[in-house]
């Protein structure tokens, strides 16, 4: 690790390496000895969680700021959903229907890594959960027109494995889904949903109540496949009962295609604030 001249203290790397290096007695054995930050039994007690949210939150935003990336356009949906080639693959018929959108999110992370690329900055990175499906579309779509692109997985009990086209030094791991959902939306320039599962319904939500309770700027929402969409969620019961205002249904735009997706983004001019939020 380079020394860094501003500052006077002693390198905790170096003090790991010495303790690799001191006499093995009892004494040393034991783990009341190890370095606290080097002590992992330790770091993995329940009284330390505050300490290991926070070095998630910690560790991606640094390494996202070393890389200078300002801004980036989400995807979200399904890790089933299968790629054209493989829609014969599918478990369920309706999975292999749903197919076309792995096309257009690959599409679709294709047109923002190209501006990207124009405007030569880290501006329009797609970012996705890392993992198959939607996700695995989105980084491929990125590296087939020369960028990057980040994937944030996440450690489940059947193993996710990173997509082979997540940007190596852009591939991160997490332990809480809370704070990777705050990566996700840190630096969202556009949150673009595609037909999925629970996790897919459950971003969409988190995303659509911090900018209804103003919590997060309005960016544009995005989701692909009306049809999918309303299928499974009666909008209008809610509206009709009340639990939502009219005005919550002009959150989020549908489209069928990337290139539509990419207009929305394009064209995006925020609504002005809105006047009906409680403290407000």
């Amino acid at each position: 690790m380079t020394e860094d001249r501003r500052n006077p203290l002693r390198d905790a790397h170096l003090d790991i390496d010495t303790a690799s290096h001191v006499p093995d007695t009892p004494q040393t054995r034991s783990p009341t000895y190890r370095l606290a930050f080097a002590d992992e039994a330790f770091l993995c007690q329940d009284a330390l969680r505050p300490v290991r949210l926070q070095l998630e939150l910690l560790k991606v935003d640094m390494l996202l700021n070393e890389q200078g990336i300002e801004s980036t356009i989400v995807l979200f949906g399904g890790a089933r959903i299968p790629s054209p080639e493989n829609k014969d693959k599918a478990r369920t018929q309706s999975l292999a229907d749903l197919s076309h959108f792995y096309e257009e999110a690959r599409l679709f992370s294709r047109l923002m890594t190209r501006k990207a690329l124009e405007a030569k900055n880290k501006e329009y990175v797609v970012v996705t959960g890392g993992g198959p499906g939607v996700m695995e579309a989105g980084n491929l779509g990125a590296q087939e027109e020369g960028g990057v692109s980040i994937g944030l997985n996440i450690v489940l009990p059947h193993e996710q494995a990173p997509n082979p086209y997540v940007t190596p030094h852009l591939a991160f791991n997490f332990h809480y889904f809370a704070i990777r959902k705050m990566h996700f939306l840190m630096r969202a320039r556009a949150i673009c949903v595609f037909p999925g599962g629970f996790g897919t319904l459950d971003e969409l939500f988190e995303a659509l109540t911090l900018i209804q309770t103003g919590r997060m700027a309005r960016v544009p929402v995005i989701l692909f496949g009306r049809k999918f969409w309303e299928g499974i969620i009666n909008w209008d019961v809610l509206q009709d009962a009340g639990t939502i205002s009219p005005e919550d249904l002009n959150l989020f735009r549908f489209v069928e295609t990337a290139a539509e997706a990419a207009e929305i983004v394009e064209n995006w001019e925020p609504a002005p604030a809105r006047s009906d939020i409680p403290g407000r």
